[in-house]
């Protein structure tokens, strides 16, 4: 029998399959242009009004304030109401809410300060001076991407092993130096507000307890640009209860420069080997010379998890090579 539901009315079948799918674990793999917002927003305002889910045991995670506030304006649209306890936003954002009411779990002051980079960078420069180093050789910039690389990772200057190399040594010495500084100061920066939450949940069992019965539903976007801390913390959340629901596309991964991490969504199956898996591959965004050529060049990528695009409208114009030879001709 059909399922005439409005939420399922007008979604494609694999649309379809990854909204309607039975509570558990679920991978998303989401070309380009096939409708994975619209997935996830149907899929959260399916959880609530298919499975009588409550809005404040969903957690709804994307990687900028504006997806999170088109989020939430495109459930309530759908629910027909506002959906004031659905907690969306992003990985540091929602981090960043709950240091705030936790704080002394957190162990940090009450009135902490988030510094941006321009204050971290300026904070490194101080350290710099009043620790005799030549920021000629240990540039600010540079250690302050030493600092938040490793915070990424998940690790404390106290877990990284001394190095042999001289250049390492202090750059780790600088890395202690600066979380003394921020500690002491009652400072933490961007990289810190979600390693700071992992460490408050694993050092009061409780209050993670608190929040994985809570927070029974994680849907997760853009999966494939989460790094190593990011997919610990959902991991954490998630729990041995929890069902956590990703959209991603790994052939859309172009953030590895910053830190994200490809193998997090090829890990998913073995973390989670019952998930149920959909392939959205019809694509409303582009025409078929387009894809036909973006399926090629892909194809050529190693350890893809594998989707072909295709589309149902008419082929375009071709595809021109044009090379200029220069930027002004360009």
């Amino acid at each position: 029998m059909t399922d005439t539901s409005p939420l399922l009315r007008d979604l494609n079948l694999p649309q379809r399959n990854a909204v309607s799918a039975p509570l558990g674990h679920a991978r998303i793999l989401a070309g380009a242009g096939s409708g994975k917002t619209r997935v996830l927003v149907h899929r959260i305002a399916w959880l609530i009004a298919h499975h009588a889910i409550p809005a404040s045991h969903i957690l709804a995670v994307t990687f900028t304030n504006k997806a999170a506030s088109e989020m939430r304006h495109r459930i309530e649209h759908l629910l027909g109401y506002s959906a004031t306890h659905l907690w969306v936003g992003t990985f540091h954002g929602l981090a960043h809410r709950l240091l705030r009411r936790h704080w002394e779990a957190a162990q940090l002051p009450q009135n902490f300060q988030i510094i941006d980079s321009d204050d971290q960078q300026r904070m490194i420069k101080r350290l710099l001076r009043a620790m005799n180093i030549d920021d000629a050789q240990w540039p600010a910039k540079q250690v302050q991407w030493y600092i938040n690389h490793q915070k990424d990772e998940g690790l404390r200057a106290s877990h990284i092993q001394t190095p042999a190399d001289p250049y390492h040594q202090t750059l780790l010495t600088i890395y202690q130096a600066y979380e003394q500084a921020c500690q002491q100061n009652g400072l933490i920066d961007f990289a810190e507000i979600l390693l700071r939450c992992h460490e408050m949940w694993r050092n009061h069992p409780a209050l993670l307890t608190e929040y994985q019965q809570r927070f029974q539903h994680i849907l997760v976007d853009e999966f494939q640009d989460t790094n190593t801390i990011q997919y610990a913390w959902l991991r954490q959340l998630t729990g041995k209860e929890g069902h956590l629901f990703i959209v991603g596309d790994d052939d859309q991964a172009i953030y590895g420069w910053r830190g994200a991490k490809i193998e997090n969504i090829q890990q998913f199956h073995h973390d989670y080997p019952s998930a149920y898996a959909v392939n959205l591959e019809q694509n409303y965004r582009s025409t078929g010379h387009i894809l036909a050529a973006a399926n090629a060049v892909i194809a050529n990528n190693r350890e893809r998890l594998g989707k072909s695009l295709w589309t149902d409208v008419d082929n375009g114009v071709p595809i021109q090579l044009y090379q200029a030879v220069n930027e002004t001709v360009e």
